[in-house]
């Protein structure tokens, strides 16, 4: 059996098991892949069978006040939850796509009791070291998962309205680090802050635009 070390950081080919085993399942999801700032956010949740929640979905069908809701609502009842992060630091270094299965990873990791499977939305894995299942659109096909998804992305908002009230001239608060045109007018503006992921391409170039400016004669 290969050591836990020799494995991929991800898995991706989508994997079979039995659905009638007995035991504990979680769902994991993530928020904040494609931004150009701040971390990218997981969560994994067990929910409990006997506290169902009405109105779970994947978090983008969802509004904003309906979500903050079922935030709650989630925290309450289910049976265990942990949200995890990587930082911008760490996506630059690794690479979004690690980032998120570290993220990932994370949140299982965090779980008060251990599922015997775990249900991740999306077509990889992150290295586990329980069974493991990548389900594509599982966000709205498992509920386990649509409460992860709810759970990662209003934690990421929150995040990234605290980032506002420190760089408010981004306005982290209304696109939540996506690039809109209003952020990317702003990265050209003043440059990018230290929330920015620069192994991406927008903020690359931001970065490259402040150096020549610094550099370039008055």
């Amino acid at each position: 059996m290969r050591s836990r070390k020799s494995l991929p950081e991800t898995q991706t080919l989508q994997q079979s098991f039995v659905w009638g085993d007995p035991g504990l399942v979680a769902g994991v999801d993530e928020a904040g892949r494609g931004p150009l700032a701040g971390p990218v956010v997981a969560a994994a949740v067990i929910l409990d069978e006997t506290q169902p929640i009405v109105g779970l979905n994947d978090s983008k069908k969802l509004s904003a006040v309906r979500r903050d809701r079922l935030f709650d609502e989630i925290r309450a009842r289910a049976l265990c939850c942990s949200v995890a992060m990587a930082s911008v630091e760490e996506i630059d270094r690794l690479n979004i796509l690690q980032a998120t299965m570290l993220a990932m990873r994370r949140a299982v990791d965090g779980l008060r009791l251990k599922p015997r499977l775990v249900l991740v939305d999306g077509n990889r894995l992150p290295v586990l070291d329980v069974r493991a299942e990548a389900i594509v659109q599982g966000d709205a096909k498992v509920q386990a998962i649509s409460a992860a998804s709810i759970l990662a992305k209003v934690t990421r908002d929150r995040g990234l309205d605290e980032l506002h009230e420190r760089y408010p001239h981004y306005g982290f608060d209304q696109h939540k680090g996506y690039g809109t045109a209003h952020h990317l007018e702003a990265l050209r503006r003043w440059g990018p802050c230290p929330a920015h992921r620069r192994s991406f391409a927008p903020v690359a170039e931001a970065v490259r635009r402040a150096a020549d400016a610094a550099t370039s004669p008055a």
